[in-house]
């Protein structure tokens, strides 16, 4: 797939699944805008990239509509706009704090809304959103990401039609190793990576390479809209 000439920015692009994509991308030739609230997570991404000529990166929390309106703003359209960040919140329902769940909410859903309104996208442009296996394999102390994973998975429909012929589509990763897994099982991580691994039918958990790739198909396939790619090594069957 040969991305020269083509914008993509990336929300969430300074680490994890948003870095493999960005990664992804500019091996074929893609411009990039990185985004992040962190300018320091910025600056790092940016270096570990390399090609200064070909990565830009701005600092704007997602959460807050003027300064999404001021990043559509101020950097040239896109071809395609891939959204990866969230702030997750795992707690039992019981203990549950409205306020950080309120975080997870306005950093995934309210944030799509900011990105469905303001984006400027070039013809035949795509926005890629991530939801993920929680929506339908939901865990213990999940049901506030399993409930903003599912009703992203509804608003890609949604928006899909209303604003076409912009093609919205939406990436499910299952497991992938990237950093948020220690904040979510710190030193316990290992141990749950290969536990997990040995019950999926691919035999290892994800990693950003993998989401990646599909990424790339749904931004390149110009057939595709309105759809949730499962990219989850079987997770949804065991």
């Amino acid at each position: 797939m040969n991305l020269e000439q083509q914008h993509i920015i990336i929300l969430g692009g300074s680490s994890g699944i948003g870095l493999g994509v960005a990664r992804a991308c500019l091996a074929r030739g893609a411009s990039l805008t990185l985004v992040s609230r962190s300018p320091e997570k910025l600056a790092a991404a940016a270096a570990e990239l390399g090609e200064a000529r070909r990565v830009r990166t701005f600092a704007a929390d997602v959460t807050q509509e003027a300064e999404v309106r001021r990043l559509f703003d101020e950097r040239p359209p896109a071809r395609h706009v891939v959204v990866t960040a969230v702030q997750g919140h795992y707690q039992p329902i019981r203990e549950m704090d409205i306020a950080a769940a309120r975080r997870t909410i306005d950093s995934k859903l309210v944030a799509a809304l900011h990105v469905a309104k303001h984006a400027r996208i070039e013809p035949e442009g795509s926005i890629v959103f991530t939801t993920g296996i929680a929506a339908v394999r939901p865990g213990p102390g999940g049901s506030v990401i399993a409930a903003v994973n599912g009703a992203l998975m509804s608003l890609v429909r949604a928006l899909a039609i209303e604003l076409a012929p912009v093609r919205v589509n939406a990436l499910s990763p299952g497991w992938v190793d990237t950093p948020v897994w220690d904040s979510i099982a710190g030193a316990a991580r290992e141990q749950r990576f290969a536990q997990h691994a040995r019950r999926l039918p691919v035999g290892r958990v994800g990693a950003p390479a993998d989401i990646a790739d599909a990424a790339l198909f749904l931004m390149g396939n110009g057939f595709t809209t309105g759809e949730v790619l499962h990219v989850d090594g079987g997770h949804r069957l065991i």
